[in-house]
């Protein structure tokens, strides 16, 4: 009989996320049990089930999704760019591979192809056996999946995307590079005119010199950058922050360019007037970020 699975961050049956990035505080979850547990060639790859928020997947020690509040991040970093785009034909994504942003994408009748590259295979084989809700994504006929390193697939697909979206992890391990000054400035060669960036960047609470950084650069890039945030509970400080960048001067990708039907569209977090919502930041972050104040 085969041993129970363990992980050195499930104790006494509740886990708890170890990593430098939010010192001083931990998100802690009661595990059910673990589903999945494996050492890939980038990353540790974990998936239990939880007492209260379904199938949990964590990387290197960090939640990545639950399935009780998932649909509050894919939805906005996928509509947001989406809905800010007059005719997004061709969509880029790089990360995601849990499928949820592929999920949103494909919801957008406009968008014609969808292509996803992740680096880590076992993130998209592992969330198709575990997430089924999210890696539902990988099944839409127009979506295309590339095995690799997304640094390296820009280099190769200039001028050739109407959005791009990073859902990557956190700056460290593999996810590091897709954080620097050079990735932005490979984004922006592989937009067509008109395009939009879209990255997962950081909590408000925690993170504000590096998304300041992030923003100074990606200004000295793109004519039109803003930050934009959404409530994820289990993400650090329940928050999380998107940049997005634009390679035309003068767009306000806080209002956007079409709606869905509520009375029967799918979204659970997603609105336009959730969209507009978004790019009001508090007090602190204005002063944190150097943006005008109001």
């Amino acid at each position: 009989m085969a041993s129970p699975l363990s992980h050195p961050n499930i104790v006494d049956g509740w886990f708890r996320e170890t990593t430098a990035l939010w010192p001083g505080q931990a998100m802690s979850l009661q595990v059910e049990h673990i589903l999945h547990h494996e050492k890939s060639l980038f990353q540790d790859v974990l998936v239990f089930k939880s007492t209260n928020h379904g199938n949990v997947l964590v990387l290197d020690g960090v939640i990545q999704a639950t399935e009780w509040d998932e649909f509050a991040y894919q939805e906005m970093i996928a509509h947001v760019p989406i809905m800010a785009h007059a005719n997004p034909k061709d969509v880029l994504v790089i990360g995601g591979g849990d499928g949820g942003v592929l999920r949103e994408i494909v919801k957008h009748p406009e968008v014609e192809r969808v292509t996803l590259v992740e680096i880590d295979e076992a993130v998209i084989r592992v969330s198709k056996l575990y997430l089924p809700n999210m890696s539902i994504g990988f099944s839409h006929p127009k979506v295309t999946v590339v095995v690799g390193d997304g640094f390296e697939y820009l280099k190769k697909n200039e001028g050739s995307f109407d959005v791009i979206i990073t859902d990557s992890s956190d700056p460290v391990g593999p996810a590091d590079v897709l954080f620097g000054e050079g990735f932005y400035a490979l984004m922006k060669k592989s937009l067509k005119s008109g395009g939009i960036v879209c990255t997962q960047g950081e909590c408000q609470w925690l993170h504000l010199p590096l998304i300041k950084d992030v923003l100074e650069s990606s200004r000295k890039m793109y004519p039109t950058v803003e930050y934009a945030w959404a409530s994820v509970p289990t993400y650090p400080c329940g928050n999380m922050g998107f940049i997005l960048c634009c390679n035309e001067a003068g767009r306000d990708l806080s209002k956007p360019l079409r709606q869905f039907d509520l009375s029967k569209d799918e979204n659970r977090y997603y609105s336009a007037a959730v969209h507009e919502a978004a790019f009001v930041l508090p007090l602190f972050t204005r002063k944190g970020l150097g943006l005008p104040l109001k």
